[in-house]
C-alpha cells in the first residue's frame, strides 16, 4: 500500500484517551510506524510523566520522536514539522505506514496547515520580555499584553506563560499580533497529500477517571523521582519541558511545600483541566476528523480498530487494506 497517493493516518485526542495503545495496535496490524506528536513526550527526560510508550511497545514497531530532545533544547512547533515530515518521507521509503500519534494541537496544526511566516524574533525583545514578565508578574503583564494586542490577550489566560511571553514577543518585534501573522498564508505548507484523521472523544466522566488514574500511576512509578532528576539540572524555569503536567506539582512536594498526597490531587485536577482543552481544541479544530466516543480499552478496542483501518480504505478511494 504505501505509495505517495496512499494516506498518512493521524490518531488524536485528549491525554489517557487510550491514542498511544491504539497506534500501537494499528501499527502492528497494518505494518506501520508510530510517530510522535505530543509536545512533551519528545524529551528524553521525561518518559514517565509524559506517559511515553514502553520501551517493550517500542520493540515491537518502530516508534519515532519520542525521548529525541534533551531537556535543554526546546521544541517548537516548526521543528517538531520538519522532523515529522522526514519520518513520514522515510516511512514511505520503507514501505510503512506513517501514524502520527498526539494530543498537542499546534503540532497537528503546523503538520496539516503549515506555518505562519512570522519573523524571528531578536534575542533582546525575547529576554526583556522574560524579565518584566517576572518583575510585575502574570496578571499585570497579561494586561500589557492586552494593551498591545487585546485580541490576542482575549485567546490567552494570563497562568498560559508561555504563550502570553510568544504573543508579547511577537508584537513588540513586529508591531503586528501573532493572530494576525497565524491568518496570513503559511509559508511552509506543511504536509500534502491524503489524511485520514481518527479522534478519540470518550466521555467525560470516563476521561476524567482515567485521567485520575493516569497521575496515581505516575506518583507510584517513578513520576516524583523524574521530577527530582529533571530539576537536578538546573534548568531554566521557561523551558517548555519545565511546564509539562506533574513538574510544577512533584516540585513543590519536593521543595517541602506540598504532601505527597496533596500534590496527586493537584495533578489530577490540572490534567482533568489540560484534557478537556485538548478535547475542545479537537472538536473545533478538527471537525473533519471521524470521531469516536468511547475510549481505547477493554471491549471497545476491536471495534474502534475496525473504525480506523475502514477509515484508511475510505480514504484511499476505496483500495482495501491487507
Amino acid at each position: 500500500m504505501n505509495s505517495e497517493g496512499d494516506p498518512i493516518l493521524i490518531v488524536g485526542g485528549p491525554t489517557a484517551s487510550g491514542k498511544s495503545a491504539l497506534a500501537l495496535d494499528l501499527a502492528l496490524r497494518l505494518r506501520g510506524v508510530v510517530i510522535n506528536a505530543d509536545s512533551m513526550q519528545v524529551y528524553k527526560e521525561l518518559r514517565i510523566l509524559s506517559a511515553r510508550p514502553t520501551l517493550a511497545d517500542e520493540e515491537l514497531v518502530p516508534h519515532r520522536l519520542y525521548g529525541t530532545l534533551p531537556a535543554r533544547k526546546p521544541c517548537s512547533a516548526g521543528r517538531w514539522c520538519s522532523m515529522a515530515l522526514a519520518q513520514i518521507a522515510d516511512a514511505r521509503r520503507k514501505q510503512l505506514l506513517p501514524i502520527v500519534v498526539g494530543g498537542t494541537g499546534l503540532y497537528f496544526r503546523s503538520l496539516l496547515k503549515g506555518l505562519a511566516p512570522v519573523p524571528p524574533v531578536p534575542e533582546g525583545i525575547r529576554d526583556a520580555a522574560a524579565v518584566l514578565h517576572s518583575e510585575v508578574g502574570a496578571v499585570e503583564f497579561h494586561r500589557l499584553l492586552a494593551i498591545r494586542d487585546p485580541d490576542g490577550a482575549a485567546r490567552i489566560h494570563p497562568a498560559n506563560t508561555q504563550r502570553v511571553l510568544r504573543a508579547y514577543e511577537v508584537f513588540e518585534a513586529t508591531g503586528k499580533g501573532l493572530g494576525i501573522w497565524q491568518n496570513e498564508q503559511a509559508a511552509e505548507a506543511g504536509y500534502v497529500g491524503k489524511v485520514a484523521t481518527l479522534v478519540l472523544e470518550p466521555s467525560r466522566e470516563v476521561l476524567y477517571a482515567a485521567c485520575d488514574a493516569r497521575s496515581e500511576f505516575m506518583a507510584a512509578s517513578g513520576g516524583v523521582e523524574e521530577v527530582a532528576a529533571l530539576l537536578a539540572l538546573e534548568l531554566d524555569p521557561a523551558l517548555p519541558i519545565m511546564k509539562a503536567l506533574g513538574v510544577r506539582e512533584f516540585a513543590a512536594f519536593l521543595g517541602g511545600g506540598e504532601t505527597r498526597a496533596g500534590a496527586i490531587e493537584n495533578l489530577r485536577r490540572a490534567t482533568r483541566r489540560y484534557a478537556k482543552r485538548q478535547a475542545t481544541w479537537f472538536r473545533h479544530q478538527m471537525p473533519e476528523a471521524k470521531r469516536v466516543s468511547a475510549r481505547y480499552n477493554g471491549a471497545q478496542e476491536q471495534n474502534i480498530m475496525e473504525i480506523a483501518v475502514a477509515l484508511l480504505s475510505e480514504t484511499t478511494s476505496g483500495q482495501l487494506l491487507k
